[in-house]
């Protein structure tokens, strides 16, 4: 069993890990993953049971959201921390389709004044060191 996890790990967003083992891998207190699961800070899949199961991004998540306590980052600035990284991921995501959908109908139809732009980079989300 445990070669087969190592041959085929569970993916980033599977919510296998049950709250001991969460955490344990984020180096937190189960108490600490309960208490941002209530502030809506992390919030983990549930079992039909209701017990929570955090996937590998849950954990990323927490150690994200302990850093952030660490730098003297309240709850409330974190939760909005939070919500403004993934609505400018979500937004750079659309962007990218809207660019490959203007660049195909340039392509289609070639206007004459128009030159195709010279594309840039799109960080989505660059992890400190």
């Amino acid at each position: 069993m445990n070669e087969e996890l190592e041959n085929n790990p569970p993916a980033d967003d599977a919510a296998v890990y049950v709250i001991s083992v969460a955490a344990e891998i984020s180096g937190l207190h189960p108490q600490t993953l309960r208490q941002y699961d209530r502030l809506g800070l992390v919030s983990p899949n549930r079992t039909e049971g209701r017990n929570r199961r955090y996937s590998l991004r849950d954990i990323a998540l927490l150690r994200a959201v302990q850093k952030l306590v660490g730098e003297g980052i309240n709850h409330a600035g974190i939760k909005r921390i939070i919500e403004l990284e993934s609505a400018m991921a979500n937004m750079a995501i659309e962007v990218a389709q809207l660019r490959i959908e203007v660049d195909a109908l340039i392509d289609a139809n070639p206007p004459k004044a128009l030159v195709r732009r010279k594309r840039t980079e799109v960080i989505v989300y660059k992890e400190d060191n």
